[in-house]
């Protein structure tokens, strides 16, 4: 069983070794709580900032649902929605797979495209940092989570974006919604997957 999601962010908190792999191998930045004020739910439920990344995005925990809070994602380009059930399967997610591009080149949310993308993904992370694998392996370790297959991954996250509408669409403070999680090209537009 995973670390309870309520602990989580004290214990990457209190272990700056995994914290520095979650803000730089993974765009997990627990300091970065700042991102996305006045964001919120369409029904008008609150968000709480949970992390940050680079970019301008923010994750965000809902109110708890059956004993689960669950996690979604808001970036600066207007895209956002539902991740997760809950902060340890997302951050199985946000540390196993490159999930943002995986959602950004799903054919509108085609799971086989997003399978295809997956594993070209993986490959380019792997060209980029060899030691991927084990920083995946250190972090989960230390946080109690698991390594989950790229494969399984892109099914729970297939599974969550999709349930995005109505319950988890995020909107601003003047009510505008965010585009949906699922981007609509299924490789890159210039050259493809290489």
């Amino acid at each position: 069983m995973t670390s309870s999601a309520d602990q989580l962010p004290d214990l990457i908190r209190n272990t700056p070794e995994v914290d520095l792999l979650l803000r730089t191998s993974f765009g997990f930045d627990i300091g970065r709580k700042y991102h996305g004020e006045g964001l919120r739910l369409a029904s008008g439920a609150p968000l709480e900032p949970i992390a940050g990344e680079s970019a301008g995005g923010a994750y965000f925990l809902c109110a708890e649902e059956g004993g689960r809070r669950p996690v979604v994602f808001a970036s600066s380009e207007g895209e956002g929605g539902l991740i997760a059930d809950d902060l340890a399967d997302a951050l199985e997610i946000v540390i196993g797979l490159e999930w943002r591009d995986c959602l950004g080149f799903s054919g509108g949310g085609d799971v086989e495209i997003m399978q295809v993308s997956a594993q070209h993904l993986e490959r380019y992370l792997a060209r980029g940092n060899p030691e991927i694998a084990e920083e995946r392996t250190h972090v989960a370790a230390a946080l109690s989570l698991r390594v989950v297959p790229v494969a399984d991954l892109v099914m729970r996250l297939w599974e969550a974006a999709s349930r995005t509408e109505p319950d988890y669409v995020v909107t601003t403070e003047d009510g505008e919604a965010y585009d949906p999680p699922f981007g609509e090209y299924s490789e890159p537009r210039h050259g493809g997957w290489r």
